[in-house]
């Protein structure tokens, strides 16, 4: 799923409900620059073998919301950068909401 929403600027949603993610490994920069996206629920993503999320949501800068309860981040072993770019108020928001996300997915 690298790179598959990329620079995609001008969306403004997204159902992804219906995507399946059980073999999924690699979800880096899956969602970078889509500065439009002002929410986006991923609830249903399963990402136990998920081992790269670098840049994820790199640039998402209208993001407010976004839903990632079930987010698994244990086997993963980049996640630089995943909320970089974004608001500072939406990456303090992350921040407080998930503290299972290591502080190298935020700006410093």
């Amino acid at each position: 799923m690298e790179d598959m929403f990329d620079e995609c600027s001008s969306l403004k949603e997204l159902n992804l409900s219906n995507f399946y993610t059980n073999n999924v490994t690699n979800m880096r920069f899956m969602f970078k620059k889509c500065s439009s996206l002002k929410e986006l629920n991923v609830s249903y993503f399963n990402t136990k073998k998920v081992t790269d999320m670098g840049f994820m949501f790199y640039y998402c800068s209208s993001l407010k919301e976004l839903n990632i309860p079930k987010f698994h981040t244990n086997n993963v072993k980049n996640i630089d950068s995943m909320f970089c770019r974004c608001s500072k108020q939406f990456q303090n928001k992350i921040r407080a909401k998930y503290k299972n996300i290591k502080e190298e997915a935020f700006d410093s």
